[in-house]
């Protein structure tokens, strides 16, 4: 039976890929609880996550098809515990538009009418990426409300640590957050995400294994302050070079592998106490980060996922 549903999954990420709305059958493939994915949303998925990642099109059918999938049901799974919460899942509009305009403006969206106009000619309802981000939004919000009293930052160690250097480094690093289940070693999982990386690059290794928010767009996390990094990360790559990545770190939620992509040093020429508001935002992200990886992996655990 299984070997019999793989064999389907494996004619429908074909058909899915090679086809467009039109020509393909829409058909139930996963059930989220009382949630469903369908064939229709794995290749609006996969056009999406095209848009996102310039380095989606060059998966395999059959990790294209994964990475859409496990994309969906992280979705599926906030939206799920969103509704247990709140009565409906809606965000300001004037707010969700600035959010939109400000995701995608890489690819030239200046104005709703861009955003609109764009996604209508890749044959996707711009009303499901409005979804798209809502729920991301309002997960955002929830993690907040739930773990804002266990955010813990030192003002005092932060503004020491400024006012005594004279340049600030940072870090243009890439990440790939994963978790081991009972039946996994980590040893066994280290190799083959090290395999995977030099074999197809960190960005697709990223985009096929990591359960972090970055995995849709290659693990990017942009250029990070080392002032807002832990001791514990600022000495596992303080050592590695530009191009290379760390062993896996324990952190909250799972493993995490980084990858140093540059490396650059400004001046210490700035507001002190706008600099260490601007750093206490970015600890608190990414502390909350921590809080939403674990908060996520628990109430995955409660949800039954099947392929139908």
């Amino acid at each position: 039976m299984k070997k019999f549903k793989k064999i389907i999954l494996i004619f429908f990420y074909s058909l899915i890929i090679t086809s467009s709305d039109a020509e393909i059958e829409n058909k139930i493939l996963f059930k989220v609880d009382n949630e469903i994915i369908t064939s229709i949303d794995i290749l609006t998925e996969l056009k999406y996550l095209e848009v996102i990642n310039r380095d989606f099109n060059k998966l395999s059918q059959k990790k294209a098809f994964e990475v859409a999938k496990n994309s969906l049901i992280r979705e599926k799974v906030k939206e799920i515990e969103l509704k247990n919460i709140f009565k409906e899942i809606t965000v300001e509009e004037q707010f969700l538009n600035n959010v939109l305009i400000d995701n995608f403006k890489s690819i030239r969206i200046k104005n709703m009418n861009d955003f609109e106009k764009y996604f209508t000619s890749l044959d996707i309802n711009p009303d499901l990426i409005k979804k798209k981000i809502s729920i991301e939004l309002m997960w955002n919000q929830l993690i907040f409300s739930k773990f804002k009293q266990n955010v813990k930052i030192d003002k005092e160690i932060i503004k020491n640590e400024l006012l005594t250097k004279d340049k600030q480094k940072e870090y243009l690093l890439s990440e790939i957050l994963f978790t081991i289940n009972e039946e996994e070693k980590l040893v066994k999982k280290t190799i083959l995400l090290e395999k995977e990386i030099n074999e197809k690059g960190f960005s697709q290794t990223a985009l096929t294994y990591s359960v972090s928010n970055t995995a849709s767009k290659g693990g990017n996390l942009g250029w990070v302050k080392e002032t807002i990094m832990s001791s514990k990360i600022k000495k596992m790559i303080e050592n590695i070079r530009i191009g290379h990545y760390t062993k896996p770190i324990v952190v909250p939620g799972g493993f995490l592998i980084l990858k140093i992509e540059d490396t650059r040093e400004i001046e210490s020429d700035f507001d002190l106490n706008s600099e260490i508001d601007k750093i206490v935002k970015e600890k608190t992200n990414e502390q909350l980060n921590q809080f939403s990886n674990i908060y996520f992996n628990k109430t995955k655990k409660n949800i039954i996922i099947n392929e139908l």
